[in-house]
């Protein structure tokens, strides 16, 4: 498994615990204070995404957000992934607020049209695909995300990664009615190398989302087979089991996360829990 798939999997851990016990939140290994919320509309436009993001910005943000806008406009051709490099920027460090920041990330990476920047935009936005729970945010990320990936795959049709990380666009980003589209190629991958930890895990997070609950415990019981410390697999496992109403073995699984976590104050929200069970 790639590194990056790892940080995926890895980083995604006290996201789901925060998720679980303290509410919707931003993943934490990301530099982000403002978290767009999701309008209540079926599909979100960058520009819907840019005014909201805007709405708190200080006088000197909105000029110095202006100006690079503005260079973006009236740059040619060979400038175009400068400018977009630079509104990265300034959204991902100076306003800190991730979504036009993976925006833009990705229409440099259409410019640059390798298949280096391609996945890695893809697969910055996947990450945040498994960050969020607004329907308007997945399928905007979804969306975003297959693009790359399908020009990626164009350049190189035989790379897994690339190929689970489309699935994942239909599986989790509500891109497509049919998410066998998505299912279809990652369970592919999975049966010829079981081994593929992303693919497992997408596949499981797959079940778990459309309420398949024994498919999902059944991947996630691979993926604990092979790294029986990974947090993020315990506590799908624990929600899986209490989601179809087996409280016993939520409470086993709840117990090998309380387990595991080091911080006190989640660690506490998951003895809590375990105790609500009983």
């Amino acid at each position: 498994m790639q590194k990056k798939q790892i940080i995926l999997i890895s980083a995604a851990a006290l996201l789901l615990v925060l998720l679980l016990f303290f509410g919707k939140t931003v993943n934490p290994t990301k530099e982000v204070t403002q978290p767009i919320v999701a309008p209540t509309i079926d599909v979100l436009s960058i520009d819907t995404i840019l005014v909201r993001a805007k709405q708190n910005f200080t006088p000197l943000q909105l000029k110095q957000v202006a100006m690079l806008e503005n260079d973006l406009k009236t740059a040619n051709q060979s400038d175009k992934i400068k400018a977009n490099r630079q509104l990265s920027i300034f959204w991902k460090d100076t306003a800190r607020i991730y979504e036009p920041y993976l925006f833009y990330l990705a229409e440099e990476a259409k410019l640059v049209n390798s298949e280096k920047s391609l996945t890695f935009a893809a697969q910055q936005i996947t990450n945040s695909l498994l960050d969020v729970v607004e329907p308007a945010i997945q399928n905007w990320l979804g969306a975003n995300a297959k693009v790359l990936f399908e020009k990626a795959l164009a350049i190189n049709p035989n790379n897994d990664s690339s190929k689970i990380g489309l699935g994942a666009c239909y599986i989790l980003g509500n891109v497509s009615s049919n998410p066998m589209e998505g299912i279809l190629p990652v369970r592919e991958i999975a049966t010829k190398n079981p081994d593929n930890i992303y693919a497992q895990m997408i596949l499981g997070l797959g079940g778990k989302k459309s309420g398949q609950y024994d498919k999902a415990i059944e991947r996630f019981l691979l993926i604990y087979s092979k790294q029986p410390n990974n947090l993020i697999v315990i506590l799908h496992l624990a929600e899986c089991y209490e989601q179809k109403g087996d409280k016993l073995n939520a409470k086993i699984w709840y117990t090998k996360a309380a387990g595991i976590v080091k911080n006190g104050d989640i660690k506490k929200e998951i003895e809590k829990r375990i105790l609500e069970l009983k």
